[in-house]
């Protein structure tokens, strides 16, 4: 917002990871692991201690023109603005996970 003129920047830490990352590490804030089974829409992670099922690929969440991968490039942030990420992706998905915890435990 101090910037003489206004430009578009990608604000992203320019690091690849999958939505099983983000729900392994989602899983390991209970202290848990998964184990994965099959592959593609037939995928499916398992709580690795009581092998429920804890998670499966839905189809109806996949997006109209799905890419084969998403990343971000957050180089002119960085020469421009002197922008770099503050928090990792574990403590980002941590505190997502406290926020909704409390949620549910006021509603």
């Amino acid at each position: 917002m101090q910037q003489e003129e206004p430009e578009d920047f990608c604000i992203a830490t320019g690091k690849a990871s999958s939505v099983r990352d983000f729900v392994e590490l989602a899983w390991s804030y209970f202290g848990k692991k998964i184990r994965w089974e099959g592959v593609g829409i037939n995928e499916k992670g398992f709580d690795s201690e009581t092998g429920d099922l804890i998670i499966s690929v839905d189809s109806a969440y996949f997006r109209p023109t799905e890419v084969e991968m998403l990343l971000g490039d957050p180089t002119k942030a960085h020469e421009k603005l002197g922008w770099f990420p503050k928090i990792t992706l574990k403590d980002m998905v941590f505190e997502m996970m406290e926020h909704d915890l409390k949620l549910l435990k006021t509603n």
